[in-house]
């Protein structure tokens, strides 16, 4: 609590002054005949009491990680002169009505109030941002904010050629231009618009403006545009750019699938093998890209790993939708409308307090790349047309219909392993308490369940063997501890009657670590059994579907959807499992998720026991779940 006091103490003294003054610094008014001071003088004076005066940072703007948010991104609009598949459905997008979009006075005022608690870098998106008209006054009014050193804007680079000098002059000091193939044909394919030649005119006066360097956002997609890395990269040995390849990330209608991500190792290892003198540059605080460089080269390379290695922990971003809505990660679906608390009246420090609980409430990280291609969020050109990490990403058209099991292609991603065993490593399974162990209340005994005859057990079923004394020292759990344990402690089921029917969601996992031998084989689909992969997909699916068939006290759900698939991890001579069912009922389907890979993984080891018995499942768990009335639950 005593940030929060301290920094509203210190706003208190700085807004004392006679003057309004952001920085605190000592002005007073000029006397009758005094020669006024010029603007400069006093921007640099003011400018020089605050590098000798240092603020705290803003309590508003720090989250319970103690991360700084200092960077600022602000949509302008949600429409676009592009329509790139990566970053809106094929159907298109509704979008907002415009009397409910921020107006230009409600931008300036909400990014002056930023800026005030701290932010010193904002970047304008959209949408695409240089279509909207008083783009270049929007940024000659931040430009005259106290304190912002950055104002950047992220383009496709369609009205940059045009708008570029207008918008330098008005203070525009950072650009970032989309542009994910150097092939007009295929740019055109891309967008579904033409305009390459105008992306490339814009780049290019960029660079005769000075801009230095020029960042090129390209989100690389298998079987899209991951044949053109060296072409990018030949780009920068004669141009001051910095070439960002990002990892395709998903979002509403992009048809995200993790087999059409290139992870940065990959892509780094294609570059080594062109360049082996590549060598990594420091990285700087809170940035978002691992750069690179070539000696002698001009530019460099920089890679937004934001699937395979995230960089939650030093994320410093914020982001305001073109409607007003604060998100405090790209990835969480969690807004907080700052444009009703504007329209309704709110003072600053009502807004204040709006936006410092929704930082408060910022998760260390976000879910994690399967979780996030489950989850309900914005289409990308509702959020900001590219990446934000530091711009966007694109699809492909999606597997046909004659591969709805995704298995096509699944023997020729090997290289891919590696990502895909960097994700899991760290999601180890906590230790899980012996199954004979006390029940919660205190004192309770010990129950033991054998299911072979002996002497102190009856024959004819599982019988309770007592290994505490007779007497009980506590009570058992209430249904309200156990839910399929009643008030006596025998198992009962849960009545779901009265439940209300909501979507339900649950995402799970297992791997099959193999061995070299049995991977080999189920690699080059050379087992005498036949095809372990897809068998052990079709088992996963059956799997789910009679789940309340094999768990006694499941009930049994009319599921809408099962998704299974099967990853090869070549470092690990394994197989990850992935299973994804979907219902609409009064209960969930974690427990159909879970049975659909563990029976998967199962049927593998079936598959592979006459080549190896060192076969070994582990990692079943959980990874997600949407739709109860508990509230989801995301595997961190």
């Amino acid at each position: 609590m005593a940030a929060p006091v301290v920094s509203r103490m210190v706003r208190r003294v700085l807004r004392s002054s006679i003057r309004s003054c952001n920085s605190g610094a000592p002005v007073t008014q000029p006397r009758p005949g005094d020669p006024s001071q010029s603007a400069a003088e006093e921007l640099s004076r003011r400018r020089q009491f605050l590098r000798e005066h240092p603020v705290p940072f803003s309590a508003f703007l720090t989250d319970s990680f103690g991360r700084q948010h200092s960077y600022l991104r602000i949509s302008l609009t949600e429409k676009c002169n592009l329509r790139c598949q990566y970053c809106m459905p094929e159907e298109g997008v509704p979008l907002t009505p415009k009397v409910d979009l921020l107006t230009t006075e409600e931008i300036l005022m909400l990014a002056r109030l930023f800026v005030k608690e701290g932010v010193d870098k904002i970047r304008l998106t959209g949408g695409e941002p240089l279509i909207r008209p008083d783009v270049v006054d929007i940024v000659a009014q931040l430009h005259r904010l106290e304190g912002l050193r950055t104002i950047g804007v992220t383009t496709n680079g369609i009205n940059l050629a045009r708008l570029l000098p207008q918008l330098q002059k008005a203070g525009l000091n950072a650009i970032n231009i989309s542009l994910d193939t150097l092939v007009p044909a295929k740019f055109e394919f891309i967008v579904r618009r033409k305009g390459f030649h105008k992306v490339m005119e814009g780049l290019h006066k960029a660079i005769e403006l000075g801009y230095s360097p020029v960042k090129v956002n390209c989100v690389v997609m298998r079987g899209l545009n991951e044949d053109e890395l060296l072409d990018f990269v030949a780009l920068t040995e004669g141009l001051p750019l910095d070439v960002r390849f990002i990892e395709y990330m998903p979002f509403d209608g992009n048809k995200w699938n993790f087999k059409k991500m290139v992870s940065y190792k990959e892509m780094l290892d294609t570059l080594r093998q062109r360049w082996p003198e590549l060598e990594k540059l420091p990285e700087e605080e809170s940035s978002t890209a691992k750069s690179f460089k070539i000696p002698g080269f001009r530019g460099h390379v920089s890679f937004i790993t934001s699937m395979s290695e995230h960089f939650c922990g030093t994320c410093n971003r914020l982001r305001i939708t073109a409607d007003g809505n604060l998100k405090v990660c790209l990835f969480g679906n969690a807004e907080v409308s700052l444009r009703d608390h504007l329209r309704a009246g709110a003072s600053e420090e009502e807004l204040l307090s709006i936006i410092g609980a929704a930082v408060g409430r910022k998760k260390r990280q976000h879910a994690g790349m399967f979780n996030i291609s489950q989850m309900k969020n914005r289409p990308m050109i509702l959020i900001e047309l590219f990446l934000m990490l530091q711009d966007s990403p694109p699809a492909i058209p999606s597997i046909s219909s004659k591969d709805s099991l995704g298995v096509q292609g699944l023997r020729h991603r090997v290289s891919f392993s590696n990502q895909v065993a960097t994700l899991w490593a760290g999601c180890r399974v906590p230790q899980t308490p012996p199954l004979a162990q006390r029940w919660p209340g205190s004192g309770s005994p010990q129950r033991h369940y054998c299911s072979h005859p002996d002497s102190d057990s009856n024959p004819k079923c599982l019988s309770p063997v007592s290994r505490a004394p007779a007497s009980r020292s506590g009570p058992l759990p209430t249904s309200d501890q156990l839910t399929h344990v009643d008030t006596e402690g025998r198992a009962a089921m849960v009545d779901v009657g009265g439940k209300p029917n909501t979507e339900r969601v649950a995402v799970a996992s297992a791997v099959v670590l193999l061995g070299p031998v049995a991977f080999k084989l189920v690699q080059e689909n050379q087992l005498k059994k036949g095809d372990a992969l897809v068998v052990a997909q079709l088992a996963g699916i059956q799997a789910a579907k009679v789940t309340s068939q094999l768990i006694p006290l499941c009930h049994h759900v009319a599921l809408s959807h099962v998704q299974l698939q099967l990853e090869l991890d070549s470092t690990r001579h394994a197989v990850v499992i992935q299973a994804s069912c979907r219902a609409q009922g009064p209960t969930g389907v974690e427990m159909e998720a879970l049975t659909s890979a563990a029976v998967a993984a199962l049927t593998l080891y079936d598959m592979c026991k006459a080549v190896s018995r060192d076969i070994v499942l582990e990692e079943i768990k959980l990874i997600s779940k949407t739709g109860g009335q508990r509230g989801d639950f995301h595997r961190t």
